[in-house]
């Protein structure tokens, strides 16, 4: 500095040291970044360095559950024993003892070794879109840790053969005389049950019979609301819900006789919880001893119901809806006493289950 101070002009010395003083914080600054730089590299590779013990013990879990699952491939390739690759689907109907019976699959569940699970839907929606369709044909035929599987909800009936599988489940269901699961629906909504007394329904506080809504008009107790028991054989169609539909009744009629292992009554429940321990004794064995002799647990019954008077009875089946729906009922009523009848036998008030009628004989080649 001493000899630009002799060399350079007063005016070139005085722009000489702002120049250097430039240089100097331009400096500091650049040093200030490169070790802001390095604290967050060394932060990153402290991080990416060896876990604690607790993360260590978790990521060793995790390996080991992925080669349990790794292990386990072999024996999900081999093929259920047929015993076991069994589905029922029970598409309850609202308000056709429905929940009282599938208390007693639950019951049975541990003991016959099934699972059972709940279909449950969004607002309780019986149609399913196309894609839940999917998902629920491919979980139903599928989960092999859940077969035996006993499935049950308000939901349509759905036809699994247009989506390709090899192996349909058994559908069984209950139908109701279409007024009088009516009845027991009106008061539900207000009154609930004695099976879960204490939670509020959608019509709580609503004291009106069912009598004075049929003489006053109302929505809950119109024809209009006996349209369901149809919809829900008919299945997963646009014309199915179409109320006063010829084609939906004619498709749940045949959707009952050519689908359905067995649909049963509410009127004649212990009758059909028979033949299906008879027919199904994987899943109903004890089922009908513990209808007959439990605690009666699974039963359940609508809170301050009045049955309806002739009037609004009469009033109900002057429409056509009522018409259809009750054509169907005791069709599903017809084809349920057939059955019973080839299955069981009445002797001192009690049914007893027929044995086996059939062998087989003239068996050729002969056997050595």
């Amino acid at each position: 500095m001493g000899l630009l101070r002799i060399m350079m002009p007063p005016k070139f010395q005085l722009l000489a040291v702002l120049a250097f003083g430039v240089a100097m914080l331009f400096l500091e600054n650049q040093i200030q970044k490169l070790e802001e730089s390095r604290g967050k590299l060394g932060n990153r590779l402290t991080f990416r360095g060896p876990r604690p013990e607790p993360e260590r013990a978790i990521a060793r879990h995790e390996v080991r559950e992925i080669e349990q699952r790794h292990t386990m491939d072999g024996a999900r390739d081999a093929p259920l024993e047929e015993s076991e690759d069994v589905v029922i689907i029970y598409n309850r109907v609202p308000k056709t003892a429905s929940t009282s019976f599938t208390n007693i699959a639950y019951d049975l569940c541990g003991k016959n070794k099934y699972h059972v699970l709940h279909i449950n839907t969004t607002k309780n929606n019986p149609v399913m879109s196309l894609q839940d369709q999917v998902r629920f044909v491919k979980n139903v035929t599928s989960w092999r840790e859940m077969k035996p599987g006993f499935y049950h909800g308000h939901v349509a009936f759905l036809d699994f053969t247009k989506f390709g599988v090899k192996r349909k489940p058994i559908y069984i269901n209950v139908v109701r005389d279409p007024i009088e699961r009516l009845v027991s629906y009106y008061y539900f909504l207000r009154f609930g049950d004695d099976y879960r007394p204490g939670l509020r329904r959608r019509k709580q506080g609503d004291k009106k019979t069912f009598d004075e809504c049929v003489a006053a008009g109302g929505s809950d107790c119109a024809a209009e609301k006996l349209w369901l028991q149809i919809p829900f054989f008919c299945g997963h169609y646009s014309e199915c819900w179409n109320v006063g539909s010829r084609w939906a009744l004619e498709q749940a009629k045949y959707n009952l006789v050519n689908e359905y292992l067995l649909v049963g009554v509410t009127e004649e429940l212990e009758d059909f919880i028979m033949m299906l321990e008879a027919a199904l004794p994987r899943f109903f064995r004890g089922a009908t001893e513990l209808y007959r002799t439990g605690k009666k647990s699974h039963l359940r019954k609508t809170s301050e119901k009045k049955p309806p008077t002739k009037e609004s009875i009469a009033k109900l089946q002057q429409s056509d809806i009522w018409k259809m729906e009750n054509e169907f009922y005791e069709f599903a009523l017809e084809q349920f006493q057939f059955v019973r009848a080839h299955a069981v036998r009445e002797k001192d008030g009690e049914l007893y289950l027929l044995a086996q009628n059939f062998f087989y004989e003239k068996i050729y080649p002969k056997m050595n």
